[in-house]
């Protein structure tokens, strides 16, 4: 898992840094020593924005299907002032969760969940 810091040369071109990604060992491990330490020229296989006060929820919907498009597997777009997440997934139509409790990684990471419950109430 990986935080804003690591940024990323998707295959189409753009260069992103999500607040949170992560990549299968076998991606991550094929990459050279300098390639890790540097810009990743992949696309994670599991993005997380979360969106502060200053985003803009229109560009980070768009920054999310970016992702998707260009390979990521899983995608959380987290919302804290509506309370709301929205999921990013190849093939499908986003789906939005309003105050979820819990959020899992699915079949991209399978033990990974995210509870939400005490995150809501920072507002």
């Amino acid at each position: 898992m990986f935080n804003h810091l690591i940024g990323y040369a998707l295959p189409k071109g753009r260069i992103f840094s999500p607040s949170f990604s992560w990549i299968k060992k076998e991606r991550f491990d094929s990459l050279s020593e300098e390639q890790k330490e540097k810009l990743i020229h992949l696309c994670p296989d599991f993005v997380i924005e979360l969106r502060s006060s200053s985003d803009n929820l229109k560009e980070l919907k768009a920054k999310m299907a970016e992702y998707i498009e260009n390979g990521a597997r899983l995608g959380w777009l987290i919302n804290p002032k509506e309370k709301e997440v929205y999921i990013y997934r190849p093939n499908q139509e986003v789906e939005i969760l309003q105050s979820p409790q819990t959020i899992s990684g699915e079949d991209v990471l399978q033990k990974f969940q995210l509870d939400l419950t005490e995150f809501w109430i920072l507002d």
